[in-house]
């Protein structure tokens, strides 16, 4: 029987932490079955003592406190896999997926953690690394699956709409035209020649930005908000927090938001979670 079910994404900044801050309470009162962390930056023992109760799979990174992906349930996941690319990729603690069967349907979860990259360094050079191989994975799981949704920290404003301050970031990672152009071929037309916002082209690859497909072109609305000054009070913040759907599951979308903390010093993380109610299960 077809069904509600609440997949939410969030970079934690340290799960440890976010649970002193306050992070358990938020989410016994989310309504979440399905739950994508990043930057968890804990052991799976660590995890499991932090949110119990959850069924969990993580891939932690190599470097103990950096990075860190997990996807938490209330549902036992079918198969869980961490291999995104061959080396130099480096992609611990960056990517996991996880199958589930849920009333006869099969969905795929990705918990995504992109580089935020530095121009002109290595730490640019292993995010487009990483890039390269996420576009080639979203082309073959489009193809494998009908339904699948890679969210997370992407690291990534895709268009002007998603930087308030945009103008002065035009040569930062986080909003460079090569940056952006990946997610112009993410989300054009399924097989179609696209030309990124950098002049590169590209087969499109076809899957859905439910932010912005639920939003409209506004501005925002921002995921992540610097903890530094008072960015976080005059709103100036970025989206770099996504549900990327494939087609089929983005018409399963009933309600999409942005759980935007009442005030600065509520917050747990200085990213927001990213909730979608989907359909699911066959009727």
């Amino acid at each position: 029987m077809a069904r509600s079910v609440r997949i939410v994404s969030v970079n934690v900044n340290g799960i440890r932490a976010a649970v002193r801050k306050g992070m358990i309470e938020w989410l016994d009162a989310s309504g979440a079955d399905i739950l994508a962390l990043q930057e968890v930056r804990a052991t799976a023992e660590q995890l499991a003592e932090a949110v119990p109760g959850w069924q969990i799979v993580n891939d932690e990174a190599l470097q103990k406190g950096r990075a860190g992906v997990a996807i938490l349930s209330r549902l036992p996941g079918v198969q869980t896999r961490t291999h995104l690319g061959p080396e130099p990729l480096d992609s611990s603690g960056r990517w996991i997926e996880t199958d589930f069967d849920i009333d006869g349907e099969t969905l795929t979860v990705v918990s995504a953690y992109v580089h935020s990259g530095e121009v002109d360094t290595p730490k640019q050079e292993a995010k487009w690394l990483f890039l390269d191989a996420m576009e080639r994975r979203l082309a073959e799981l489009s193809a494998e699956r009908e339904l699948a949704v890679v969210m997370g920290d992407l690291n990534v404003g895709h268009r002007e709409l998603d930087i308030k301050n945009w103008k002065g970031n035009r040569k930062n990672a986080g909003f460079l035209p090569r940056e952006r152009a990946y997610f112009d071929r993410f989300f054009g037309p399924s097989g179609a020649e696209v030309e990124g916002v950098d002049g590169s082209t590209g087969p499109g690859l076809g899957w859905v930005d439910i932010g912005r497909r639920h939003a409209g072109d506004v501005d925002g609305p921002y995921t992540w908000w610097s903890m530094r000054g008072k960015a976080f009070d005059t709103d100036t913040g970025w989206r770099i927090d996504y549900h990327v759907a494939t087609p089929a599951l983005a018409e399963r979308v009933t309600d999409y938001r942005v759980d935007r903390a009442a005030s600065w010093d509520a917050r747990w993380s200085d990213h927001a979670p990213v909730i979608a109610d989907y359909t699911l299960g066959r009727s």
